[in-house]
């Protein structure tokens, strides 16, 4: 009978920490979903997050980022625009210039908009585009753009490199069904997890 306490007792430790590792993990998952419900309207500056473009275009998903950017800006909500990215694909131009390609056709005025074209991650996409704000221009409030279940962790990197960054999640997005969303969330929930443990 003794011989099984220690047993029992491993089981129950082993139980305690598996619970605890699924409420953190259900809990930051729920905190992810709910902050994209999060926007704010007002900013100096937008800093849309990069994302794939199909030759010339942007892919749907960068899309959206670009026309609620455009849309704040006719709005008068931002001034000026930064997008963010690099190249994806050999022979492909930068996602930032495909994305200032589509505003100034669509009625930004160029001198409003900022690029970087060397970020491949969203950590680097926010490192750059604070470097070329704070070589080009003084801004002290930026609104961050991407699609709702990033901007927990994409507004929580932009404040730990000093930005005043507050979400402004697309109002649209590709991940509309239940499945695209929850594959978006499982996803996103890791990535958290690995900067809060790693900072990248």
């Amino acid at each position: 009978m003794l011989n099984n306490v220690p047993k029992k007792w491993l089981f129950w430790i082993l139980i305690t920490i598996i619970s605890a590792l699924l409420f953190a993990i259900s809990s930051t998952a729920i905190s992810i979903y709910l902050y994209g419900n999060n926007s704010y309207q007002k900013a100096d500056a937008a800093i849309v997050l990069g994302a794939a473009v199909w030759g010339e275009e942007p892919s749907p998903v960068f899309r959206e980022r670009i026309n609620h950017a455009i849309n704040l800006y006719k709005n008068g909500a931002i001034s000026k625009i930064i997008f963010t990215g690099g190249v994806g694909e050999i022979n492909e131009p930068a996602e930032a210039v495909v994305g200032k390609h589509y505003a100034t056709a669509r009625g930004v005025k160029a001198t409003d908009i900022l690029i970087e074209t060397q970020s491949r991650t969203t950590y680097q996409n926010l490192k750059n585009a604070i470097e070329v704000v704070d070589t080009n221009e003084k801004f002290t409030k930026f609104l961050i753009i991407s699609d709702p279940l990033h901007l927990k962790r994409a507004v929580l990197m932009a404040r730990n490199l000093g930005i005043d960054a507050y979400p402004s999640p697309t109002p649209s997005t590709r991940y509309r069904s239940f499945n695209s969303q929850m594959e978006f969330l499982i996803r996103e929930t890791y990535f958290y997890f690995i900067y809060l443990v790693f900072k990248i």
